[in-house]
């Protein structure tokens, strides 16, 4: 029996060919890992190879999300082991990823945020038109509903439902959730809409995604990225609009769980890694927690 590495990705479901890839190579190095320590089959890792073979990536310097990936591996294998019947128990239960110096993407300032949304610089303000509008739109949508780069250029005129303020969106592995709209993002959008969609679309075919390019084309996440490096004050990578959305979310006192759900993320695991308590929300916690405080 040992390893059933084939076994346990065949029984991964709603999960794509990309992610199935990531699972075999990542617990295809546990198991390299294990065979030279001399432990040959899932029965016998204990906690103690799992907590050694953390220390060992960190050792190596393997990045902080890097750890933290391979830990969800971990955990999401030895969970199907152990249901499987291939394991009397399972070794990562409570253990942590040995997290190393790597980088998350940061949490953008409230300063910037103005900037970008409320008070944009005078080169941008110069932008009127359908340009500004779809911009407007793009950057209150990434910030009030944390959507992954593929999944926001995926968009179309039928992902919304403005009487209830919810976007469909299909994320990895192709499964869908609902994400609540904010009042401010609901307004850009319409106004893109009314406004600016149809002067950009000019001649080009027909499409109903939502965003376009200049030339009329959906938006590609090499246009989003574009976007952003003209609005923002400092250079910022799509990605940290979503870490700000689920950083500022838990500051507000949101559920890790309600955020996984925002998130679109199959495994706890990974919201875990992806968003951090901020020092406020810590003192906070502390404060009101603690009798001595």
């Amino acid at each position: 029996m040992a390893w059933e590495t084939e076994s346990f990705l065949t029984s991964l479901i709603s999960v794509s060919d990309a992610t199935i890839s990531v699972y075999r190579r990542d617990v295809s190095a546990f198991i390299s890992w294990s065979i030279e320590a001399d432990v040959h089959d899932p029965e016998t890792v204990t906690r103690r190879h799992i907590r050694h073979y953390l220390a060992w990536l960190q050792e190596k310097n393997y990045a902080r999300r890097t750890i933290a990936r391979k830990t969800s591996a971990l955990r999401r294998y030895f969970r199907w082991t152990q249901q499987a019947g291939i394991t009397s128990a399972d070794p990562c239960i409570e253990v942590q990823a040995a997290l190393g110096d790597g980088r998350l993407p940061r949490v953008l300032k409230q300063e910037e945020i103005k900037v970008l949304l409320d008070s944009p610089r005078a080169s941008v303000l110069d932008q009127d038109g359908p340009r500004r509008l779809r911009d407007d739109a793009v950057l209150e949508l990434l910030y009030g509903s944390g959507l992954r780069v593929s999944e926001l250029c995926s968009l179309t005129l039928r992902s919304f439902n403005f009487e209830r303020n919810l976007v469909r969106v299909l994320g990895k592995g192709n499964k869908e959730r609902l994400i609540p709209l904010s009042q401010k993002s609901v307004t850009a959008i319409n106004a893109w809409i009314t406004k600016g969609r149809s002067e950009l679309l000019g001649k080009a075919p027909t499409h109903d995604f939502l965003f376009v390019n200049l030339r009329g084309k959906p938006l590609t996440p090499r246009d989003l990225r574009r976007l952003i490096d003209r609005r923002a004050p400092s250079p910022t990578n799509p990605h940290a609009f979503r870490h700000t959305y689920a950083t500022h979310l838990l500051d507000g006192g949101a559920d890790l769980r309600e955020v996984q759900e925002l998130l679109g993320h199959a495994d706890l695991g990974s919201t875990q890694i992806y968003t951090h308590v901020s020092k406020d929300r810590l003192k906070k916690v502390h404060k009101e927690t603690h009798p001595r405080a």
